[in-house]
């Protein structure tokens, strides 16, 4: 996958979004995407490949392995990272409506110059009315990916520690067999890294959620107080 592009469309949301909102871009991007990208598939390129057991059993190394790692680490973290950036996307489609719905309504007043439609384009939306609310939407789906992903993450590996020996008795073996991880000491490194980076992804989203809610009450109270 180009991670570049794809964080080149999230940069466009980058601009409307609140303080933490850009916070939790930054972390997204750099402790998360290029650690995936720079080390992480470097690391685990050769889990396969290294996984070796103590027999010549056509099948045994496969259907360990598959018993074992039934999806790969760095897969099941790209597929975490597509989804938890996704409500980000609602966020970019409804300001890119906003914005087509103000440069029409500039076509219609007739004054639809090329430096109206520039300020339009340039201008940054704020997080308020229906923007608001697809912005907290996006918010909360993000966290709940999240949580949904670490879930998963501890249902089909228990634990955060890389075993370095593990014993297989599936078929086609011939008997219990001792089968070796390979850089299990690393891949450790890397899995608490990125459990940890997630967690603190998720207090950031939650932090987002309390900073909106107590934005959007501050302006109520204002409201309240106009004469």
């Amino acid at each position: 996958m180009n991670w570049a592009s794809f964080y080149a469309v999230l940069g466009g949301v980058n601009r409307h979004s609140t303080g933490i909102g850009r916070i939790w871009l930054s972390v997204l991007f750099i402790f998360r995407i290029m650690i995936l990208v720079v080390a992480a598939e470097t690391v685990w390129g050769d889990e396969k490949s290294s996984f070796t057991c103590n027999t010549q059993q056509p099948g045994c190394n496969s259907v360990c392995y598959d018993q074992f790692f039934p999806i790969s680490h760095v897969r099941l973290w790209s597929l975490q990272l597509i989804l938890v950036s996704t409500p980000a996307l609602l966020v970019a489609m409804h300001v890119a409506h906003r914005r087509h719905m103000d440069k029409k309504i500039l076509r219609l007043s007739g004054r639809s110059s090329s430096k109206d439609l520039e300020q339009i384009k340039n201008k940054k939306m704020k997080i308020t009315g229906a923007l608001w609310w697809t912005y907290m939407i996006s918010v909360i789906f993000r966290v709940l990916f999240e949580a949904a992903f670490m879930y998963i993450f501890y249902m089909i590996y228990p634990g955060y520690k890389m075993f370095r020996l593990v014993k297989c008795d599936s078929y086609p073996c011939p008997n219990t067999v001792d089968c070796f991880v390979s850089r299990p000491t690393e891949k450790t490194i890397f899995t608490i890294f990125m459990l940890v980076v997630s967690g603190v992804c998720i207090l950031l989203n939650i932090a987002e959620i309390v900073y909106l809610i107590s934005k959007a009450c501050a302006r109520s109270v204002r409201d309240a107080e106009k004469p």
